[in-house]
Parts: C-alpha cells; structure tokens; sequence
C-alpha cells in the first residue's frame, strides 16, 4: 500500500508528457491499467482518460485509510489537485483579474488533508499554474507523434524545470534569470512554444483580496526582430526619451520596462539582430538594467526573455560568443513537419483536421480533410519535404478549401530570363539565392550551401525584385 501511495504522490512532480508518467500509471493499476494512448495530445483535452479517473479513486480511497507516514503529504497533495482539478480549469480558461470565489472552500479542503497549510496561497498558485501550464501546451502545441509529444515534455520542463518540488521550494520566483532559446526551422511553430511559456508562467496569489497579480493574457509582448530596423528595435525594446531622434515628441517606455515581472519579452529572429543592440541585450541579461534611448536613468528589467531563431548561432560569424551563451541556458528545438511525418505518417491526417476545424469548422472539418488528403496524395506524395513546415501545410489547406488544387512555388520554381539570355550575372545569382533560400528558410544554410558569407546571402535576397 505504501508503495502505491508513493506512486501516486510522484505524480504530483512528474512531468506529464513523459513516457515515464504512463509507466507510472501502469504500477500503480497493475492489471486495471487501460492501454489507451502513450502521446498526450489536443483531441484527448476533452476526453475523459480512464486511468486517470481510477487513480483519483484509489487515491481518495488511500488517503482516508493510510496513516500520515512519509508518501502521505504527497498522496494528499494529489488528492487536492484531483479534487479542484475541474475548477482551475475552469478558471485558466476565463481571462482577467477576477476575484476567485472558490479559494475559501478550496483553503478549507486543503486544511483538513495536509499536515503542512503554511503557505496555501502559494500552493494555490501553483495549482493554477499546473493547469494553465497544461491547458496552453495542450493549445498550441498540436500533433500526435513522438516528436509533438517530446516536444511538449521540453515546453513543460522550461516552464517548471526536471524538478517540481524544487520549483515549488523556490526556483518559481527565480525563473525570470532563465532565458529560453528556441530554436527550428522556419513555419515549425516557434512562436506557439513561446506563447505557451510565456503564458504559463508563474502568477502570486494575495489571500487577502482573493485575487492574482496579473492576467495571464497581459503576459506575453512578441517582437519579430526581421522585420524592424535598428533603431526601431532600439525603440521598441528600451524606449526613448523626448527630443532623442527626430519624431521622438514624447517619452515612450519600450517593452522592457513596460514587462512585469510575471512576463516575457519574446525575440523572433533574434539572428538577425545588429551587433550593437546584441551589446545592449547582453548588459539587460548580465545586469538586469538598461537605458532609454537618450536617457541616463537606469531602469531594471523584471521578467523574462524569450529568443527565437532558425538559424545556427553557435557558428554563426556575425553573432556576439557572449551573447549566445547568455541565450542558450534553457534551449528547445522544434521538429520539422517532415521529422514529425517520419516519426507516424498518420500525423499528417491529424493535423489537417485540426486546421481544416479551424478554417472551415467543426461540421466541414472532415470533408475538408479528404478533400485535402486526395490532393497531397496525387499532387505531393508521401515523401514531400514539405520545406515550409506547418506553416505550409496551413497554406495547403487554405488553398485547396479556395481553389481546390495546390502547387508548391517549389516544385515550379519560376524560370530565370536567362534561358534566353535576358538576365544579368548578378540577377542570375540573386535568382538561385532566392530559390536556395526559400529551400532552407535560413541565410546561414544558404551562405553554407552556396559557400557565401552569410551577410552576401541576406543581401541577395533582400535586394531582389
């Protein structure tokens, strides 16, 4: 008995998307165990798991009847979570500041199971966070295969770390001083892993007013550093005094300062960044400080960096050694579509309803799906590299629901004038930039590929009509 009761207080502090869990979940039911998925994906949100419900009843069952010996705190715990498991997800999927009007219940409960009631409203807090945490990464981090799965296990591990009672001791105040670099190639859903960080993140509970420190949609602020210049980003980032460049009529807080401390700052395309605002960034990690622009007041930056790239930043030429190592404490790859497709060829079926629902709705979403799966099978086949990743395949979709038929640009690359020797040398080697480029998503690969420096590469392809 004791061991089970073991096996079920560790479920507290497992990550859950860990193979792991389901073994868990096999020791503690034995032959009661129902094989029913070892992947934990968006379709089940909805779906009740029957080991689930049957280790919530032997728990309540162990609880009443076992002695408060050393598995009982955990057990309890457990216990707790299952018990209001349905009203924090209720609560994680409402939006705001609300006063919670449950905690009262809740703190009584909990009174009565735990021997320990020191510091409820923390464990309140962490409770919210365990469910939002799992209602985002089950949210925006779709598929069914192993490489979904593992990268779901990744996200969570960077919102909690590999140890939640540590977390719970005390890196839940500490995680701000973690950057996370998250790094893939293009249309792979960098930002969705983001968001689901970000969003995840750990919010204090005040016992007094009933209420948490902030809404958990204010949290997340995202740049797309790729599509700003400099001195914008310089703006955006850090702010700017009055009068610092010309059209700076008023003084302007940037994201760093305007981010709590319970959010996250998120750099897309952090490769590109210029060199000397790497600099800056590297002083707000170091220090935690920084200046607007034409200010002299030192200002503090309380959250959290989120950097994204789809380039190689280790050997890349142009970005700062001490910088990356700032970046890359905390890092997670996102697996291409074709590594996912590799992984369980049914996936891609999955993820066409899933988009295919989110276009069309709920009531198409299947008459959609055959419709696009006949196209991909006559038009791509089986082993299409699918280049753009989900972000293609959402595009896919879109068009064949529009027009019916779907070409990648890829397969019919657009023919250069010089087959009839109409074209010049230089637009010739812009052309076969581009058409590299759109292959790999990434400068680095077509500088690699073509045996260019990187900086020849971007420059071909952001000068071309």
């Amino acid at each position: 008995m004791q061991d089970i009761a073991a096996a079920i207080g560790s479920l507290v502090y497992q990550n859950p998307f860990l193979p792991q869990r389901i073994e868990t979940e096999h020791a503690i039911l034995g032959d009661d165990f129902v094989a029913d998925t070892s992947v934990w994906s968006r379709d089940l949100r909805h779906q009740s798991r029957p080991n689930i419900a049957a280790i919530g009843a032997r728990a309540e069952h162990l609880v009443k009847k076992s002695p408060r010996g050393p598995h009982y705190e955990d057990l309890a715990t457990y216990v707790l979570y299952d018990r209001w498991s349905e009203r924090f997800l209720d609560l994680a999927d409402g939006k705001g500041r609300e006063r919670v009007g449950f905690y009262d219940d809740f703190a009584a409960d909990a009174r009565h199971l735990l021997t320990d009631t020191r510091e409820l409203p923390h464990l309140f807090a962490c409770f919210y966070q365990v469910r939002r945490a799992f209602l985002n990464v089950f949210e925006y981090l779709v598929g069914t295969s192993m490489c979904a799965a593992q990268l779901r296990a990744d996200v969570w591990c960077s919102i909690f770390s590999r140890d939640l009672r540590r977390y719970r001791r005390s890196l839940f105040a500490r995680m701000n001083d973690v950057t996370t670099l998250i790094i893939g190639p293009t249309g792979t859903g960098k930002e969705l892993v983001a968001r689901a960080i970000a969003l995840s993140r750990y919010i204090p509970f005040d016992e007094r007013t009933r209420k948490f420190a902030a809404a958990p949609d204010a949290l997340f602020a995202g740049l797309n550093l790729s599509a700003m210049s400099p001195s914008l980003i310089e703006s955006e980032l850090f702010g700017h005094r009055k009068g610092a460049f010309t059209g700076a009529l008023n003084d302007r807080e940037g994201w760093l300062e305007a981010c709590s401390a319970h959010g996250s700052v998120f750099l897309d395309e952090v490769g590109e960044l210029d060199p000397s605002i790497q600099v800056k960034l590297l002083r707000v990690l170091q220090t935690r400080t920084f200046q607007r622009l034409g200010d002299t007041t030192t200002r503090h930056f309380a959250g959290k960096i989120i950097a994204a790239t789809n380039r190689d930043l280790a050997t890349a030429d142009d970005f700062r050694r001490d910088f990356y190592y700032r970046l890359c404490a905390d890092v997670i790859t996102t697996p291409s579509l074709r590594e996912q497709l590799d992984d369980n060829p049914h996936e891609l079926r999955h993820l066409v309803t899933h988009i295919a629902t989110n276009i069309a709705g709920a009531p198409e979403a299947e008459v959609v799906s055959d419709e696009v799966m006949r196209v991909v099978q006559k038009k791509l086949g089986a082993q299409y590299p699918w280049p753009g990743n989900y972000r293609e395949l959402e595009q896919c979709v879109r068009r064949i629901v529009i027009r019916g038929d779907y070409e990648p640009s890829l397969m019919k690359p657009k023919e250069p004038a010089a087959l009839d020797g109409q074209m010049t040398e230089e637009q010739l080697l812009r052309w076969y930039t581009n058409l590299v480029y759109r292959q790999t998503g990434s400068y680095q690969e077509t500088a690699r590929r073509l045996g260019i420096d990187r900086r020849t590469a971007r420059a071909r392809c952001t000068t071309s009509s």
